[in-house]
């Protein structure tokens, strides 16, 4: 018995149609076997290529309509912001094309739309897809997204606040009552989690990555979440997952210089969002003992993940 010829290197990095494999001496009778897979009709891949996001994408774009780009949660996820999940590759046309592929929807949107190249693959702009993204996603994964985008360097809040308020698209409703609360300078989606546990609690929202002096010249450290006037800084602790013993040595040492400059450091671990009243009611006393005489927070309304008191 005869060995299957090698797949090309051609077509070991990407999906290709059967035009493509049959320029390179691949038959469709080739295309059958065990060394490809078909992804849509007349659109194959090598098995033993991984399924990422980007294959499969290439693979859907060879067979949508010309004008056919990335949008919504997909959008999201090209960009980098791996906020939010779809059993679905999502799509946006201007045509009328009926295409019917496994695994995508395709959206047939009225207004002209207006994508850009993002590695390689037409892709609507990012403001676009936070307000396309607000059909599918939740308030809180909707702030997280779009801090995260201002965060890339793709927008910044007051363009999707402007954006959100002047289109009329699918979402805009909600995408107009959440952009208000998209911050510059997050550093990751879990401070942004701390401050909207705050926000929905009715507490003051504390200034984001705010820089801590000592005087007016000495610089001491920047903080993921400072009240300033009450000289308490909030920080999310995930250095078991992200940080070196040594980088875990100079955050204790900055600690230790926060405090005895009569600053109160609060510590904020992954286990404490899942007790969000508990640290809600932490937070509180630490402010009390500092003087803050505001409102109290409402401890039994706060909702991590809907935001309903947003």
């Amino acid at each position: 018995m005869s060995r299957p010829r090698p797949v090309p290197a051609e077509l070991r990095s990407a999906a290709f149609t059967a035009d493509r494999a049959a320029a390179l001496g691949v038959t469709r009778r080739m295309l059958q076997g065990s060394s490809y897979t078909m992804v849509h009709r007349g659109v194959y891949a090598w098995t033993n290529l991984p399924r990422t996001l980007a294959v499969m994408v290439g693979a859907d774009l060879l067979v949508l309509p010309p004008d056919a780009c990335v949008s919504h949660v997909t959008a999201l996820h090209w960009y980098g912001v791996t906020v939010g999940a779809s059993p679905l590759r999502h799509y946006s046309t201007n045509t009328t094309s009926q295409t019917r592929l496994s695994g995508v929807q395709l959206h047939r949107r009225r207004g002209r739309l207006s994508s850009r190249i993002v590695h390689g693959v037409p892709v609507l702009g990012p403001d676009r897809t936070l307000v396309d993204c607000a059909t599918q996603l939740n308030p809180h994964d909707l702030v997280r997204a779009g801090d995260w985008l201002v965060r890339l360097g793709l927008t910044d809040p007051d363009v999707l606040r402007t954006y959100a308020r002047e289109r009329h698209l699918d979402g805009v409703v909600l995408a107009r009552r959440t952009t208000p609360l998209v911050r510059s300078r997050v550093d990751s989606v879990k401070e942004t989690d701390v401050r909207l546990v705050l926000v929905a609690s009715g507490l003051p929202e504390p200034e984001v990555n705010g820089t801590i002096m000592e005087g007016r010249s000495r610089f001491l450290a920047r903080g993921d979440l400072v009240y300033h006037k009450l000289r308490i800084v909030i920080e999310y602790d995930g250095w078991h997952h992200e940080r070196s013993a040594d980088q875990r040595r100079r955050d204790i040492l900055r600690r230790e210089r926060l405090e005895a400059a009569g600053w109160r450091v609060i510590i904020v671990t992954a286990e404490d969002l899942r007790h969000v009243a508990s640290l809600v009611g932490r937070i509180w006393d630490a402010m009390v003992s500092a003087g803050y005489r505001g409102p109290a927070p409402r401890l039994d309304s706060v909702r991590l993940r809907t935001l309903r008191d947003v």
